[in-house]
């Protein structure tokens, strides 16, 4: 009996629901595995972009911020069943909205939602506006950040998958000069947030250097320098206050705040292997032991509330009982403290305050789904902004892998930010080249959980980039990748002929271009990707030769010096670059590579 194998394969293709990441529908595959999006108001819209859910998952959540309207505002007769707009609700005598979250709420769309409209071009400005009303979108932007360089921008699970880069100076490393510079090299290489960490040094001179300096949101973490100069136990109401205060005043765009570590959670952690490793965590448990009385960041809320109100700063709600390994993970204390989030939550938005929840930390790889889930349903949607997680605890070193296969996992199953992890976390303060690899890394997860989730235009720059691959035109593939340089170096290490092969397979095994001889393939016969000669590029000094023997420890630096010999050769310093040729044909380039470069025929 013959079997008709195609016909068998297409019983077994997906029924595909969600939006295709290619514009232009490009390839075979069908589109997303994802479920179908939902971006509508209210409720309604509780799966925007989202995976499917696992059996036994917790459900979102039936509440979004529409629920927890402030207590000044009152709803118009006849809205008691549909009150999730504009119109159903009239504020107090002379309201004028501040935040993002109140514009909203009056159906009113700013500059700054108009902004991420134009960046998240798969959402039109009426759709940011009306994600932000229901609390599961946030604009981090401060009003004085604003009057500097800041670019608005939007983190949620409608939007793209963000990024966040940790940077500052400590008691024993760095200062302002070197963290102005990781700065922008965190910008050069995707980071969509910074939070300034710093611990050391004149802390409010480098704080405003980082935001006049920033087209970035920049958050901290304020705790850290209300204790400067004095023990955590002389904290009050008063030294809050003022320093929040004044750190929105500085233009701060989010802050983390710790008011989820209560006095009843701290018994829980005592069978824990590491105890609690968010510093803010730590600090407040340790005020809370010293007074015997609840924490302090969690009594005075609402104030914090109104001063953060005043600056349209977001709240980042801290998960300080994170777990610290993967046998503290998903424990009694990090979901007693996830519950209090979601209680903080509605008190925030209550007083009209944006707001975005942090999460863990270290979660093995099959709790993660669980995780993401549970925010949504606990913290009604609010946007979650996870650390990794690390999905293993035994490499340090490289910490940016094992932590950048849970956030892929996080960002397909529901977070909208992740914080990046570099090689030196758990080790040292991170350099500008640990900056660059963790960046890279998160950008890496970010875009593989946007085209998984079938994001529209995700999947884009993947296809451009198919599409040079297929035709071989190496100048192209390059010119599409996200770091050209390196790619362009690592070519060229083997390499030295633009030509119709690499050296990985040679000219004879080169299954591309041999499919380029397939009569049904057609790809790679476009156009606009094709080039009729192979090009010599100059070939590599020995000191290029010896960087590249040692490119496990390549500084950003040499990697660049190593790819501008032939960025200048092709013409390319100073914009996109054709791919273009002084050898006549694939032939001649192999004969280059046998006798003028000395290489083995394949």
């Amino acid at each position: 009996m013959t079997i008709d194998h195609a016909a068998r394969a297409a019983e077994y293709l997906p029924t595909i629901e969600a939006d295709d990441p290619s514009s232009s529908h490009a390839g075979t595959t069908p589109g997303s595995f994802s479920r179908a999006a939902n971006i509508k108001s209210g409720r309604d819209g509780a799966y925007t972009y989202s995976s499917p859910d696992t059996p036994g998952m917790p459900a979102p959540s039936q509440q979004t911020a529409w629920d927890y309207m402030p207590d000044d505002w009152s709803l118009r007769p006849g809205f008691e069943d549909d009150y999730e707009q504009a119109v159903a609700w009239q504020p107090p005598a002379g309201f004028v909205p501040i935040t993002q979250l109140e514009s909203a709420r009056r159906g009113l769309i700013t500059p700054a939602m108009i902004r991420v409209a134009e960046r998240e071009n798969h959402l039109t400005a009426e759709q940011v506006r009306d994600e932000i009303a229901a609390g599961r979108m946030v604009i981090p932007a401060n009003v004085q950040h604003l009057k500097y360089e800041l670019d608005p921008m939007a983190i949620g699970r409608a939007s793209r998958t963000k990024v966040n880069a940790n940077l500052g100076a400590s008691p024993v490393s760095s200062g302002m000069e070197a963290e102005i510079e990781k700065l922008r090299w965190s910008e050069r290489w995707g980071a969509d947030t910074v939070m300034d960490l710093s611990t050391g040094g004149d802390l409010d001179a480098c704080r405003d250097a980082i935001i006049q300096n920033s087209t970035v949101p920049i958050g901290t973490v304020p705790v850290y320098s209300m204790i400067i100069d004095r023990k955590v136990e002389d904290l009050d109401r008063e030294i809050i206050l003022e320093a929040l205060e004044h750190q929105a005043r500085q233009g701060v765009d989010y802050f983390t705040i710790h008011a989820g570590v209560l006095q009843e959670h701290l018994s829980l952690i005592k069978e824990r292997l590491i105890g609690i490793v968010s510093r803010g965590g730590s600090l407040l448990a340790k005020w809370m032991i010293h007074h015997g009385r609840q924490n302090p960041m969690f009594t005075i809320w609402e104030d914090i509330c109104d001063v953060m109100r005043q600056y349209d700063v977001t709240f980042s709600i801290g998960d300080g009982l994170r777990p610290g390994g993967l046998a503290d993970a998903t424990d009694e204390a990090q979901l007693a403290e996830l519950s209090t989030l979601g209680e903080l939550t509605e008190r925030a938005w209550k007083k009209g305050v944006q707001v975005m929840i942090e999460g863990p930390g270290h979660v093995p790889l099959d709790q993660i789904e669980f995780n993401m889930k549970l925010q949504r349903r606990l913290c009604h949607g609010a946007p979650f902004y996870v650390l990794g997680p690390l999905v293993t605890d035994i490499f340090p070193g490289y910490d940016h892998i094992t932590s950048c296969i849970g956030a892929t996992s996080a960002a397909w199953h529901g977070a909208s930010m992740l914080c990046y992890v570099t090689p030196k976390e758990h080790l040292g303060l991170p350099k500008k080249d640990d900056v660059k690899q963790g960046c890279v890394a998160y950008r890496i997860a970010a875009h593989s959980a946007d085209v998984a989730l079938g994001i529209p235009g995700a999947r884009d720059q993947d296809d451009e980039l198919t599409r040079a691959r297929a035709a071989l035109n190496w100048e192209k593939h390059f010119e599409l990748s996200f770091d050209p340089d390196t790619a362009r170096a690592y070519h060229d290490e083997d390499l030295d002929v633009d030509t119709d092969f690499c050296a990985m397979c040679g000219h004879d095994w080169c299954s591309v271009r041999i499919s380029r001889e397939i009569v049904e393939f057609t790809s790679g016969k476009d156009e606009q990707y094709q080039w009729d000669k192979a090009k010599v590029s100059e070939a590599l000094t020995p000191e290029q030769q010896e960087i590249l023997k040692k490119r496990g420890i390549l500084s950003p630096e040499e990697i660049h010096r190593l790819a501008s010999k032939t960025r200048r050769q092709v013409g390319a310093d100073d914009g996109k670059a054709d791919c273009h040729s002084d050898v006549a044909d694939a032939q001649s380039a192999q004969n280059i590579q046998t006798v003028e470069l000395g290489v083995s025929a394949p």
